[in-house]
Parts: C-alpha cells; structure tokens; sequence
C-alpha cells in the first residue's frame, strides 16, 4: 500500500461551540490531504490535457471519530491507497494528535472523462496512474 504524511492546523473556524472541530470538516481535511498526496506524485484531482477532461469525483467518503480536536492542535493526517479497482480508488485517512487516533475517514473516486458529447462517464485507470498511485 502506498502512503503519505502531512499536518493540518485546527483553526479558529474548523471548531464549533464546544470548542472542538466540526464533524463535517473531516471531509475538507481528507480532501485536502488527497490533493497533497496526489501532487507529491504528479497528479491532481481534475485536468484537461489533448485527449480531454479526467478527473477522480467522489462517490463515498465517510469519517469514523474517535477523540476531540481543538483550536490550533496539529494533526498528522496519513494517506493509505486502501485499493485501486479497475475504474476506482479508495483512501484511507488516519489523524492522529501525539499519537492518539483521533478520526479515521475514507474517500472512494471513481476515474471520469468528461466530455461535452457524453458528459461525465467512468472509464477504466490508465496504468500509469495506477503505477504513480502505487499499484501498478
């Protein structure tokens, strides 16, 4: 399985009325995590080359919580590729404060073209991407 580390800073505005960070913006902080991972490989999570538009749009995320986080503690956030299927991929993300798991979340994509005769439609990873992502 391929992975990554990176941080993220809790500020003032990720927190709500007591004090700890809002469900909702584990989401941010996966997708956010994802980018990095992805451009520390050479990818993104959108483009437009000659042959079209691709991208890798969400079709599952969810966010198990296990300990509060508060204004500006920082996270470890590790990036686990879980699984790279045929058409998709699955992350993996575990934060963690000095070592206490504090959440664990997952993101499924599915690799798209987009195209203004078909619109969006899945197609299969090109073994390319799937060898940067660690599962060639």
């Amino acid at each position: 399985m391929s992975s990554f580390r990176t941080t993220r800073r809790i500020e003032f505005g990720d927190t709500d009325m007591a004090g700890i960070v809002h469900f909702a913006n584990f989401f941010r902080f996966m997708e956010s995590a994802e980018t990095e991972f992805l451009r520390s490989r050479g990818l993104t999570v959108s483009w437009r080359d000659a042959d079209g538009s691709f991208g890798f749009p969400r079709v599952s995320a969810s966010c198990d919580y296990k300990s509060p986080a508060r204004f500006e503690d920082v996270l470890d956030v590790d990036v686990t590729v879980e699984k790279v299927g045929r058409r998709s991929v699955t992350y993996r993300f575990d934060f963690s404060l000095a070592e206490t798991s504090v959440a664990v979340g997952r993101i499924t994509t599915v690799f798209c073209k987009h195209s203004p005769a078909h619109g969006l439609e899945s197609i299969d990873i090109p073994d390319r991407i799937r060898g940067i992502l660690g599962q060639g």
